[in-house]
């Protein structure tokens, strides 16, 4: 065995009823596949699933690991954690892998991260911020659609969320309020493909774009929005599930893929990523390349990345390995 891993994760709070239990609960998968790479990589492996109590991580990192497998993506009932855990880790001189504590922050904070990605030039459709119930005029083309600023995994996006008129906007600034707070951001949504767009780096540092997947939606939905939703992407026995097929791996026209190509690595850098993360894009009609967002913490074993992955002819376990004897090397 090399050197002494922890894999770090978020032990589930939510009970298995809960409507987001599914986008929770999906960690344990992740867990199972990193810790059978690992093992087989040589690495002597931990796991270690903590919640509301981070004393059994403090506990754990007396021992002095090599390094931490950092797959906690926060508690649930209190999200913000996933960027305790990694300033933790920091402020405790732990290498760990993916990325640092204040880009995780970043891909919490939808506007802070299109603040940062609007100032740099990176092409991302105009918005604007809502911090009281009293929404302002919207002045951008309708529709917009409209995001709670602090969820992910698609929480408080449904159907609902594209509108057309002001006061479909007042309506739904005033719900998102009243179920997760604000402040809200509206934007201008963009009718057009989208693609998930996975960037690694190995050990060496070399950033790698992966062929890109798509959101498939379904072209004969009528009154539907082409919006992946938290139903489109969490159960598996909707109709939105049905109507929007991931296709991986998609082979694009050189000159549509170098587009795809430019701006993921423009957010990457701009947002100061590390080892991994997915850039969510959309594509206008006219072929410009909108970033949506970028997630610092998506799922390692998701199929979109796996099958990326095979495409450029590497596999899901070399990158786990890369990623580990890169964070190791941080140490050193």
């Amino acid at each position: 065995m090399s050197a002494p891993l922890l894999l770090l994760y978020n032990q589930p709070v939510l009970p298995p009823d809960h409507p987001h239990a599914n986008s929770e609960y999906d960690i344990l998968d992740t867990v199972a596949d990193a810790h059978t790479a690992l093992r087989a990589a040589g690495f002597a492996v931990t796991k270690l699933g903590v919640n509301t109590d981070p004393q059994p991580l403090l506990d754990a990192l007396a021992a002095r690991p090599a390094a931490v497998f950092n797959l906690f993506e926060g508690i649930a009932t209190q999200t913000g954690t996933e960027v305790s855990a990694a300033a933790l880790l920091e402020w405790l001189n732990v290498p760990f892998t993916g990325c640092p504590a204040a880009t995780l922050a970043v891909g919490r904070d939808k506007v802070w991260a299109k603040h940062l990605l609007a100032a740099a030039g990176v092409p991302t459709p105009e918005y604007a911020v809502v911090d009281s119930l009293s929404a302002p005029p919207w002045t951008g083309e309708w529709p917009a659609i409209a995001k709670p600023v602090y969820q992910d995994a698609s929480v408080g996006i449904d159907q609902g969320s594209v509108v057309t008129s002001q006061s479909e906007l007042a309506a739904r600034v005033e719900y998102l309020f009243a179920q997760f707070g604000g402040p809200v951001l509206v934007e201008r949504f963009i009718a057009g493909r989208e693609f998930h767009v996975n960037l690694i780096e190995d050990r060496t540092g070399a950033l790698t774009v992966l062929p890109a997947s798509e959101v498939a939606f379904r072209p004969d939905a009528p009154g539907r929005w082409s919006v992946y939703t938290f139903t489109a992407k969490w159960d598996e026995k909707s109709d939105e599930f049905k109507g929007a097929d991931i296709r991986t791996a998609v082979k694009l026209p050189a000159p549509e893929f170098a587009a795809l190509e430019r701006v993921a690595v423009r957010a990457y850098r701009t947002l100061r990523c590390r080892d991994y993360a997915r850039i969510d894009v959309r594509v206008s009609a006219d072929g410009t390349p909108f970033v949506l967002e970028m997630n610092p913490n998506p799922y390692l074993n998701s199929i979109t990345l796996v099958d990326g992955l095979k495409a450029n002819g590497k596999s899901y376990e070399w990158l786990v390995a890369e990623i580990a004897h890169a964070a190791i090397a941080r140490g050193r």
